[in-house]
Formats: C-alpha cells, structure tokens, sequence
C-alpha cells in the first residue's frame, strides 16, 4: 500500500482548479420555432450520465454553468422525439449549434421506447461489433467471431493479422493477454459467442495503452450485468455441423446503493472437423499429404466478482475469472513421397498425432476507482494470473513401400510438454481537468514469467525411454515498466488536439536446457540470453469538428510487437517425421509507425485513409533441412509498408437497416536472406468486405443476412493465400414480455469459408488448402429472470448511452440504427 500512496502523491502534484464557464444554445422546432419549456440535459460525454438541467425560455433558449470537461446537451419535449447536440470541450464560453426537433411519431405515444444496439459502431479510433445483439453470432468461438469481425484476417495457423498488419495484441476487458500463437488460438476457440458482449478493434490506441500490438488492440469485452436488484439469465445453443456441439450459461447479479456483486458460469462442449491437403517440393521428391483432424473441445468459463462503492465517488472491487478447457485433438492422414525425375511413388508414412491438451487459466483483479463529475478520477488495477497448459502426445509414424502394403520401419513418440505462465502487474490511471483541458498521467509495472518443460520420449514395445537430446526447458522472463503523459484540450471552438507519449523499459532473460551433439557426443548445453531496452512511444491526434456533419481528425502513433516467448527458444522442435519448428534468438522487436486521417461525413459515412511503416517485420519462413526436411521458423524481413483505406455507412429505411464497410489494403514486403530463391520482394493488394442486412418483420420476429469476402492476400510475408467468404443467414423471435429469445442462423450457406495458399521461398514450391465444417445450423434460446428496474438516474443513463456515440466528437457514428 505504501507503493500506492506514493503514486497517489505523485499524482496529487498536477492538481488545479479550473473556473466554470457559460454555456448557451437554442431549441426550434422542424418550422423554425423555439420551442419553450423543453427539457435540457447537459450531459458528460464520457458515460452520458446527467451533470445539469434546466428547461428552454420563451425564446427557446437555455444557459448552464459548467466546469470544463468534455460534454453533449440532449432535448426531450411532450410529442417531439428527444435530439441531441454533438459532443463539445468546455475551456470557456461555449454556444451550442441550434437543435432542431421533430416530431414523434403517432405510433409511438403512448408506448415504451425501447432500443438495441447497432451490431457495428465506428469512431475515429475504432470500430467496435456488438456481438450480444447479432444472431448469426450465435454457436461461434471467439477466434470464429473474429475471423468475421471487419479488417480483421485469420491463416491457416489461426495468426491474427488486422489491415494486412500482423501484430495484433488482444485483450480481455482491457487487460493484455500474455498468450499468442496457438496458445491463444486455442483459449479463444474455448470462449463462447454466448460470453462475448463486443469486440472492440482499435487501430489507433492512445499513450494511456500498451504499445505493443503493431497492428492495434482487438479488446473483448466479456458480459456484465448493471441493472438493479436481483436479477440474471440462462442460455442454451447447439450446433449441427458435422458434428453436433452443445453450450449453455447461466449470469447472475445483485446490485443496490452500495454493492454490486456478479457471477456467470459458461459451458461448452463439441467435436469439430478440419480438412487440409498440402503438395511441396523438395529437391527432386514430391510431398502431397491429406490430413483430417477431429478435435473434442470440453471447456467451463466462469467470473465472478463485487463491487463496493464506498461513497458517491470511490468504488472498490475485485473480480476472478477463470477458463478450465481439455481439448483431444487427432490428425491423421498419410504423406506420399513421389521421385519426381520418375514421377514414381516410392514411399508412404502413415502417422496419426493424437493430442490431450489441457489449459487452466485463472485471473485475480483488485481495483480502486475514484472519479468526481467532471474533475479528477483516478483508477488503480492490481492483477495476478495464472495459466497451465498441458499436452500430451502420441504420435506413431509407419512407413510402407510404395505399394502401401509392405512396412519398411516405424517410429513412435511420446511427447510431454507442461507450460506454467504467471503474471503480476499493479497500475495507475490518473486524469484531471488543467488549462482548459484533460490530463492523464500513470504507469504500469508487470512481470510475466514462464516455465515450459518438453520432454520426448521414444515408445519400444518394452516401454518408453526417455531422449534427452531431443528434450528442452524454456524459462522465459519478461518485466515490462511503463509511464505515460496524455493530454486533449479543445483549442478553439471546432478544433481538438490530443498529444501522448508512453516511455516503456524491457528486461527480457530466457534460459534454455538440454542436450546437443558435437561430433557424434551429446553435450549439455545452457543457453541464455538477456535483453534490455527502453523506448518512447509518442501519438497525436487532430479533430476539426466545427461543422459536425463533416468532421476530420488526423492521428500518429509508434508501437512495437515484442517476439512471442516460443519464437526465442532456441531449441529444435520435431513437429512430424519432415517438419520441424525452431526459435530465433536473434529475433527483434518489431517497430510500426502509423499515420491516419478520418472523416465522418452526417454521422453516417465514416472514411479512413492509413499508411504503416513497420520495421524487422516478424515473418513465419519455411527452409529446408537435408534437403527434404523442412522447419520452420520466424525471423525479422526488412521492411513492409503498408496503406490501409477502410470505409464504412449504415443505412436504414423504415423496417430495413444496411451496413457495409469495406477495408482495402496495398503492401510491399522487401527482405534479403541471401539473395536467389532467399529473396522477398512482393507487392499485394488484399480487401475484406463485410454486410449485414436486418429485417424488423414485426410481432417481434427479426431477421439479418451477413455476408463476408477476404480476397487474396499474404500470409507472414512469404505466403499468397487465395480469396474465401461466406453468407450467414438468421432470425429471431422475441417471446414472454421480450425475456425469452429464441436465434435460429445457418452459416456459410455456400460453403466457400474456404483457405488455401502457396509459396516458393528456397526454391521450395508449396501449396496447400482445407476448411472446417462447411455449413452449420446454430440454434440459441436465452431467458432473462428478476428484476429489470434500474434508478432514474441510471435509467436515464444507459437509455441515452446509445443515442450519445452518434454525436460524438471523435467521429462516432451508427451502423445501423437498430429498431425503436
């Protein structure tokens, strides 16, 4: 505690006061005319909630005092539907643009008005999907949501990459994972759709986040109940695929005026299919392998946690959140081993991999949070997490003759490998009105620490022995220390600057044991290497927001995508007979700067233009060993620059409501590993487009059609991928006073979410392709229990939270209005 009363007397040092200021505008009606006795909400633009009121004169008019911050005025009068003014920054006197009123509808008096989120919203900064209010999202993964998430591209290998940038850092309700490759693939594919409430993509984080993710941050936000009393809900899904696949969970909470105390339990449980064909040459021997691999996929999530809030200012909480997934996993599928001056078959491996892999991850959070309507907050996060993975493999390999009937050999392995990651951070976010503006200061001290032991064993008849010179234990250290400076004032009337810069400093040690052979003895070995550096991370932005039908705002930001721990180890890994899998100790950090201006035209038609620099640009390269044998391994290619334009407009049209965004995106990777075949030099244009259609068909039956297309692009600098979509097609049933709802979707009812690519660097020409299932019937029930009152103040809060982001200085606007 000591540590946090210093940091808070840090903090204390930039306190000042600041003079309220006046703050006017007029109200007229759709003919001109003001409007007199009308409601007038000054409200706070970062959470809605209410700061004052007051009612218009006989001239329409209205006046508040207000202390500078960041603000939106909303209007409600008997008949006319509520408006609202776009968000502006107090720093002195400030005139409101003129809101106009409309009159309401007939149909609507007299009825309760009631509204859903957008399944799209795109701001300036970011783009965030609305999982929970989509039904075509039903019976998906998380990493499946994501595949279908706008910009955002999956490969073979399930590597996330976001407007053709690999580099993606994801996080869980704003906390980093430590996890990546397949790690975190496979902690995504055991979270539910059914957990999820958003994804948040956002491609231009300021100084108050991480730096690392070249790419941006995907943040999933998972669900969390605000409403008062006692209340909750359980759902049911199953998936018909190939293969049936089962989930269910149950949310509860209880709030009142001093605590809050939440908990949810998710379950998931499936078999799952993916096909992959793959052709290689190497030398003068073809290789053509068909694998199947069937996956069992037993997963239980849970959260649960409490908030205390002490007064009307300061909030204590502490939540858990764990994930407990056994995973089985076979792929099996003969390799043919074709001469190909001959063109005859000359051998055939029969192997079979059968993995159970387990993966336990728990999540302890303290928090502290101190926040004055419009002046100071401060927010203090101490975390603790932990996760064991686990993976136990058997792989038996038999090789035949040509013929496929007489065996030449067989080897079997044993392959056990226990990985244990621990993380501790403690932070501090502090922010504060000062000249005329907001200040944000803070800092973050995490340590992550990893221990990964493989042990391989050869499987006799007699029994299994041990082989220590194919067996490794990693031990990897990360701290990371971090401060940050942000400050955004409004400098004039229409024109908003925000300047940041987060200095991080990096000390990295990892150890690496086993045994290596040196003329023909094994040795032991110790390899360590250490790493310490320190950078600055500055970003900036620009909004010209006079006019706020046409606002434009330009942004910098540098960020950094530290090497994954697996991607160091130095250790040769044995992926299969003829593929292997090695680490990179000489493997940099991979530096980007981006720069990006955005327009959002009416609220509507949002327009980005992005152009990236990254520097040692992390590539996935495939080489040759022995000529036949081929490994993998990761290493800096020189440069890729890349210009990214995304563009995005909501529709609607009485009971219709269209969204589209379109991300398109030019390339140019360029590295020297020797020159030859060792050479990358590519050029590559990729786009990915997605559409939603929703269909209010009335009696509360709802209906959407999705539809996605990725065209061809590169895959970790070296890899030409071919083009795959789907169409998704869904409806809904609202029943019981709208607490029982029943999603019925089909997705992929074309059958082409299909992947394929090919590549020829050493000189060895590769082509593969597969799926997964092809066309699945997703079926989702879900009831809401107890109460559903909330407080008039907090009532008036998240009614207007919605209609708020529309007129969001930042450029925020609404794909999709949904139905009122």
């Amino acid at each position: 505690m000591r540590k946090l009363y210093v940091l808070a007397g840090f903090f204390s040092l930039f306190l000042s006061v600041a003079n309220a200021q006046r703050v006017t505008g007029n109200v007229k009606d759709d003919q001109g005319k003001a409007v007199s006795k009308s409601t007038v909400s000054l409200l706070n633009a970062r959470d809605s909630s209410v700061a004052k009121l007051a009612a218009t004169d006989n001239d329409g008019k209205y006046v508040f005092i207000a202390e500078p911050g960041s603000y939106l005025v909303s209007v409600s009068h008997i008949g006319y539907a509520p408006a609202y003014s776009a968000v502006f920054e107090v720093s002195g006197p400030v005139t409101v643009s003129e809101i106009k009123l409309e009159k309401a509808a007939e149909s609507l008096s007299g009825v309760t008005v009631s509204s859903k989120k957008p399944m799209i919203e795109v701001k300036a900064d970011k783009m965030i999907v609305n999982v929970e209010g989509t039904i075509n999202a039903v019976g998906n993964d998380a990493l499946e949501l994501l595949r279908k998430s706008p910009g955002v591209m999956i490969d073979k290998d399930d590597n996330i990459s976001l407007a053709g940038k690999n580099g993606v850092q994801v996080y869980i309700d704003g906390k980093p994972s430590p996890l990546s490759g397949s790690d975190l693939s496979n902690f995504l594919k055991s979270m539910q759709s059914s957990q999820v409430e958003s994804i948040e993509i956002i491609t231009n984080p300021s100084a108050k986040y991480e730096a690392a993710g070249n790419a941006g941050i995907i943040n999933i936000r998972l669900k969390k109940n605000k409403t008062f009393g006692t209340n909750g809900s359980v759902n049911l899904g199953y998936v018909q695929g190939i293969y049936p696949k089962y989930n269910g969970g149950i949310n509860l909470n209880h709030r009142n005026k001093k605590i809050n105390l939440f908990g949810s339990y998710n379950y998931n449980n499936g078999d799952y299919l993916m096909k992959m064909r793959s052709t290689s040459e190497r030398f003068d021997t073809l290789f053509e392998t068909n694998n199947r691999i069937n996956a069992n996929i037993n997963s239980h999530s849970f959260k649960g946690g409490m908030d205390y809030f002490v007064n009307k200012n300061s909030t204590l909480g502490a939540v858990v959140t764990g994930n407990i997934a056994d995973n089985k996993i076979t792929t099996a599928g003969p390799m043919y081993f074709t001469y190909q001056p001959t063109n005859q078959l000359v051998k055939i491996l029969r192997a079979t991999n059968d993995n159970d892999r387990g993966s336990d991850n728990v999540n302890t959070n303290l928090n502290y949070r101190y926040a004055k309507p419009g002046g100071t907050e401060l927010n203090i996060d101490a975390d603790y997490g932990t996760f064991k993975i686990t993976s136990d493999q058997y792989q038996p390999n038999y090789y035949y003759l040509g013929d496929g009937v007489t065996e030449t050999s067989r080897v079997i392995y044993n392959m056990i490998s226990n990985t244990d990651i621990d993380l501790y951070s403690l932070k501090a976010d502090y922010e504060q009105n000062y000249k005329g503006g907001r200040l944000g200061i803070g800092g973050k001290i995490g340590f992550v620490n990893t221990d990964n032991d493989f042990k391989r064993y050869d499987v006799f008849t007699s029994g299994n022995k041990y082989d220590s010179s194919k067996s490794n234990r990693f031990k990897y250290e990360e701290n990371i220390n971090a401060l940050y400076v942000n400050y955004n004032k409004q400098v004039k009337p229409g024109f908003l600057v925000q300047l940041g810069v987060r200095m991080e400093n990096t000390n990295i040690t990892g150890t690496s044991n086993g045994f290596r052979e040196e003329n023909g003895v094994f040795v032991t070995y110790d390899s360590v290497f250490n790493r310490h550096y320190t950078d600055f991370f500055p970003s900036a932005s620009m909004t010209f927001n006079k006019n706020p039908m046409n606002q434009w705002t330009f942004s910098y930001s540098r960020r950094i995508d530290r090497p994954a721990y697996q991607d160091l180890n130095p250790f040769e890994f044995k992926l299969s007979e003829y593929a292997y899998m090695k680490g990179n100790t000489d493997l940099r950090p991979q530096y980007t700067n981006s720069f990006g201006v955005t327009n959002v035209y009416k609220f509507r038609l949002t327009t980005s233009l992005n152009y990236s620099h990254v520097k040692d640009i992390f590539a996935q390269l495939p080489d040759t060993i022995d000529k036949t044998k081929g490994f993998l391994t990761k290493k800096n290619l020189a440069t890729q620059d890349i210009v990214a334009l995304n563009i995005s407009y909501p529709f609607q049209y009485k009971r219709y409501s269209f969204f589209a965004n379109l991300n398109a995106n030019f390339s140019h990777y360029q590295a020297d590993f020797g020159g030859g075949d060792r050479k990358v030099d590519q050029n590559i244009f990729a786009l990915v487009y997605y559409m939603q259609n929703s269909f209010n068909l009335g009696k509360d039956w709802t209906a959407e059609l999705t539809g996605l297309y990725i065209s061809p692009s590169v895959w970790q600098g070296v890899v030409r991928s071919d083009a795959m979509g789907s169409v998704d097609i869904g409806v809904q049933k609202v029943l019981f006073n709208k607490k029982l709802n029943l999603k019925v979707a089909y997705s992929d009812i074309f059958k082409t979410m299909k992947w394929g690519g090919s590549t020829n660097f050493t000189g060895g020409n590769a082509r593969f392709n597969g799926h997964g299932e092809l066309g699945q019937i997703k079926i989702n029930l879900s009831y809401r229990f107890g109460n559903s009152q909330v407080k008039a103040s907090r009532q008036r809060k998240t009614g207007l939270e919605e209609e708020t982001k529309r007129a969001n200085s930042n450029g925020n606007q609404q794909g999709g209005m949904g139905n009122k």
